[in-house]
């Protein structure tokens, strides 16, 4: 089987943004998954092991199986690597990139590494709603952030009126055309919408475990799809951290769409490879299994990896009992779920006969395993 590579997000936003905020909601919000941490101040970082804050070069539990540690970008590559070996045990890894370096210089790093046990988990871009004009003003390297962004995380919006959220979100569509803005405030954001959460320790000993794209498929076929069931992702009911009825009270799984799609024909490769290359407006995340049945791939099942512009598709044997069946997960904020259902259901492969082993070729380029 292909070998699980480990996420690496990047987390940027200027002072104020309410970054430091969100990295700690998503730590408390972790459920079973191990978060490794890589910030440039465990300062800004609330954990009990304070005395070695600020230091450079170090790493420190968080007591919730995550691991936090303080570098300089000269010891990123290293600490990445600390962070990937089996031993750890780490899920995902977020990096703060303010203080370490510009985003697109961390990206580039990710991208460069050498390490088959990382990858890019996407560009996630914090901005604060209420003193964006005045950020942009001291800051116009925003600009260049954004247009890079995989999401906006458009924070402090209960801080800000109708009219001016209203404003920075078409200038923020401006800069970043198509790119998904999620609206928060005090940084609580699902973090199924980041990286798949692993379900809380049951009633039995030892029952933790992945979500697993099946899981995911059936919730939403069983539930209405803005909706989720808090317990199904161990959040125990209180994923906004508000009391019903108080201004900031929100269920996190309403803030972005998801979308299911299931298919037991095979998938035509140019067809899918198509879609894929013309995502819509608003879509962040494509996640499950691709069987595309063509002659010599028919024993391969593809998993994909898509995080905003970033695609990537991981070739492994299908198991012997496991049945042979394309499924997968889409994650946006203000998609069309009909549109996308559709444009799937015309990727699937009615022609008789097999694929001819030529049209893979799309997918190969982006493919590993």
């Amino acid at each position: 089987m292909a070998k699980r590579q480990i996420p690496v997000i990047v987390l940027a936003g200027f002072l104020g943004s309410g970054k430091t905020t969100l990295l700690n909601h998503l730590l408390k919000h972790s459920g079973g998954s191990r978060i490794g941490v890589v910030v440039n101040d465990f300062g800004s970082i609330e954990i009990d092991a304070m005395s070695v804050a600020g230091q450079v070069d170090s790493m420190v539990s968080l007591g919730n199986g995550c691991l936090c540690c303080a570098v300089d970008t000269s010891e990123l590559d290293g600490f990445l690597d600390k962070l990937a070996r089996p031993a750890a045990r780490i899920d995902v890894i977020v990096i703060e990139a303010s203080g370490l370096a510009e985003p697109q210089e961390l990206i580039r790093m990710i991208l460069a590494s050498d390490n088959a046990s990382i990858v890019y988990g996407g560009l996630v871009e914090v901005v604060d709603a209420a003193e964006f004009a005045r950020t942009r003003a001291r800051h116009p390297e925003i600009d260049r952030h954004l247009a890079i962004a995989d999401l906006v995380v458009l924070n402090k919006t209960d801080r800000a009126g109708e009219a001016e959220r209203r404003a920075v979100l078409d200038e923020l569509a401006r800069l970043g055309p198509g790119t998904p803005v999620l609206e928060s405030a005090h940084g609580r954001i699902d973090p199924e919408l980041l990286f798949d959460r692993k379900a809380r320790e049951r009633e039995e000993p030892g029952a933790i475990r992945q979500l697993s794209f099946e899981d995911l498929v059936r919730d939403l076929g069983e539930e209405d799809e803005h909706a989720h069931d808090c317990g199904t992702h161990g959040c125990g009911g209180d994923c906004a951290g508000d009391s019903p009825g108080s201004p900031g009270h929100r269920h996190l799984h309403a803030a972005y769409d998801s979308v299911a799609f299931t298919s037991a024909e095979p998938m035509d490769p140019r067809r899918l490879m198509d879609f894929l290359d013309n995502r819509p407006e608003g879509l962040y995340r494509i996640k499950g299994f691709v069987h595309f049945g063509a002659e010599g791939h028919r024993g391969v099942r593809y998993a994909v990896h898509a995080v905003g512009d970033f695609l990537r598709f991981y070739a492994a044997p299908w198991g012997r009992a496991e049945e042979r069946v394309t499924q997968l997960v889409l994650i946006g904020t203000g998609i069309d779920a009909p549109a996308l259902r559709a444009g799937l259901e015309g990727c699937r492969r009615l022609e008789t006969g097999d694929a001819d082993e030529n049209t893979m070729w799309g997918v190969l380029r982006y493919a590993q395993g």
